[in-house]
C-alpha cells in the first residue's frame, strides 16, 4: 500500500522536529543548511497538507502549537526509521564496494590484470579483489550469472546477455622453436600453411582459438588441420612450442619474454590479420559502480607495447 501523500516529505517532519529541539525556524533552518524563509514555506507547506497548524507565529519567533507538538511526537519514529534505513543501506553499499570479483581471460588475467590491480589498489587500499582466470566462455558464464561484476574477455563474439566495451587490441603471433623450419622462411608462410599444420593450441571455447579460426576463415581458408596437442594454460603451450612439439598462435603480450631470449621465434604470416579486441562485459542494461567502475577505467588506458616478429 502507498504512502499517503500527506507524509511521503519526511524532510520537512524533519524541519519541524528541529524547530521543536532548537526553539526558533532560524536555527532549525541554520541546521539544515537552508534559508529562513525557505524553512518557513516547507513548513506552511506541510500545514496545508496535514490541515493542522504546527506553529504558533509571533513578532518574537516561531513555537509549536500542541498540534504541532504531537505531530512532532508521532514523526520522530518515522524520521529516526528513514535515517536508520538511510545509514543500513550506506553500510551495505560499504560492505559491497570493499570487495570486488573479477573474471578474465587467460591473457588478460595473467599479463594485465596484475598491472591495473595495482593501480586501483593504489587509491583503495583497503578493497579486496577476489579474480577468476579461465577462457572466454567461462567469463562470460559467471558475469551472467552474477558471481563476476565484471569480466575481460578476448573472444570474437560478445555473448547475449551482456555489455561489452573495449578497452585495448592485442595482436596474435606465429610462435616457434628456433629450430624450427618456418624460421628460415623470411617471407614468412601463408594463412594456407599455417591452417594445414597441426597446431599446439588452448580449449575450443579459448579466446585465442577462436579468434585464430575466425581469422583463418576470413582469409578464405576453411579447413584447419587438427591439433597437434591442446593444452589448458599458455605457460604450458610456450613450454610445449620451445621442446618442439610444433607452432602455436599466442597473444604478443604472452611471449614478449621468451622473444626478448630467443627461446621462441615469431614467423610473419602474410595476408592475415591476427589483431582482435581485448573487452570488458558486464550485464547488459546494467551501469558499473564501485570499483568495478574504477577497474574499467584503468584498463581503458593504452596497453603496452610488445615485440611481435623476429629482429
Amino acid at each position: 500500500m502507498p504512502l499517503p501523500p500527506q507524509v511521503t516529505d519526511l524532510t520537512s517532519f524533519d524541519l519541524l522536529l528541529s524547530v521543536a529541539r532548537l526553539g526558533s525556524v532560524g536555527r532549525a533552518a541554520t541546521a539544515h543548511g537552508i534559508s529562513q524563509p525557505a524553512a518557513s514555506a516547507r513548513l506552511r507547506h506541510l500545514e496545508r497538507r496535514l490541515g493542522v497548524t504546527l506553529l504558533r507565529r509571533s513578532p518574537r519567533g516561531s513555537t509549536l502549537t500542541d498540534e504541532g507538538a504531537l505531530v512532532a511526537d508521532w514523526a520522530r519514529t518515522a524520521v529516526d526509521a528513514a535515517a536508520t534505513l538511510a545509514a543500513s543501506a550506506a553500510a551495505l553499499r560499504a560492505t559491497a564496494d570493499s570487495r570486488l570479483v573479477v573474471a578474465a581471460s587467460q591473457t588478460v588475467a595473467e599479463y594485465l590484470l596484475p598491472g591495473w590491480l595495482v593501480a586501483l589498489h593504489g587509491g583503495q587500499p583497503g578493497l579486496s579483489v577476489a579474480l577468476h582466470a579461465g577462457n572466454s566462455a567461462d567469463v562470460a558464464a559467471r558475469v551472467l550469472s552474477g558471481d563476476a561484476a565484471l569480466g575481460f574477455i578476448e573472444g570474437p563474439d560478445t555473448p547475449a546477455g551482456l555489455h561489452a566495451e573495449t578497452v585495448g587490441e592485442d595482436r596474435l603471433v606465429v610462435v616457434v622453436a628456433p629450430g624450427h623450419p618456418w624460421v628460415r622462411r623470411r617471407g614468412g608462410i601463408t594463412p594456407a600453411e599455417l591452417a594445414g599444420c597441426p597446431l599446439v593450441v588452448r580449449e575450443a571455447a579459448s579466446g585465442t582459438r577462436r579468434v585464430l579460426e575466425s581469422a583463418l576463415r576470413v582469409a578464405g581458408t576453411d579447413q584447419i588441420a587438427a591439433p597437434s596437442l591442446q593444452l589448458s594454460s599458455t605457460t604450458a603451450i610456450k613450454h610445449a612450442v620451445a621442446a618442439g612439439s610444433g607452432p602455436a598462435v599466442l597473444s604478443s603480450l604472452a611471449v614478449t619474454a621468451e622473444l626478448a631470449a630467443q627461446t621462441l621465434v615469431a614467423v610473419p604470416v602474410t595476408g592475415l590479420s591476427l589483431r582482435r579486441r581485448l573487452r570488458a562485459v558486464w550485464a547488459a542494461g546494467r551501469q558499473l559502480t564501485g570499483p568495478a567502475r574504477d577497474l574499467y577505467a584503468i584498463a581503458t588506458r593504452p596497453l603496452p607495447t610488445t615485440p611481435t616478429s623476429r629482429s
